[in-house]
């Protein structure tokens, strides 16, 4: 048997004086669920005949050879195949943002096709872009070599002195320089 919760007077009523009431001491009554009748459904047309009456009176769907259909569309007019990227965009388009005109078919590769397809890059042609590419790398081995040849070697051997500059560097209660033979 199932049980149904009913919370009764959850909220305190408040008088005109501001004090609030108790709670009901009855919060929550357990009662069994009522099994409300479902009444069937009937209707003047019977089902069957129903779902024939209703099926679209629409034009038959095309059979079409190899010959005449070879993209196996079902005989869709497919546009020709034009980037929107290259479509007027100052031109009167209902779709503004996807260059298309209201009713007018769409590519069956649209989503290749369409404005939020990558953008086919037509700044410059691959042979300017090789040569840019090229001159660039030859630029920087160049700045490579200029610098290889103007800046100084380092010294294969640093210089030592006697004592590592102990007087130099201010004698023998100054803080001593690491001389030749001290550890690391």
């Amino acid at each position: 048997m199932k049980f149904s919760f009913e919370i009764i007077k959850l909220l305190p009523t408040i008088n005109c004086g501001g004090s609030s009431k108790m709670f009901s001491r009855r919060i929550a009554a357990a009662r069994p669920l009522r099994t409300s009748f479902i009444p069937r459904q009937t209707t003047l047309v019977p089902q069957r005949c129903a779902s024939q009456a209703a099926a679209p009176s629409g034009p038959d769907y095309p059979n079409l050879t190899d010959i005449e259909d070879p993209g196996m569309n079902g005989g869709y007019i497919n546009p020709p195949r034009v980037k929107r990227q290259f479509r007027d965009p100052h031109a009167d388009w209902w779709d503004k943002q996807e260059r298309r005109n209201y009713g007018e078919p769409v590519h069956e590769d649209n989503d290749i096709l369409g404005m939020f397809s990558p953008e086919e890059y037509t700044h410059q042609k691959p042979g300017t872009a090789a040569l840019q590419l090229g001159l660039f790398v030859a630029s920087v081995f160049g700045l490579c070599a200029v610098v290889g040849v103007l800046y100084p070697d380092k010294q294969s051997v640093p210089r030592e002195f006697e004592g590592g500059l102990e007087r130099e560097l201010g004698g023998p209660t100054a803080v001593r320089a690491r001389a030749a033979g001290d550890p690391l």
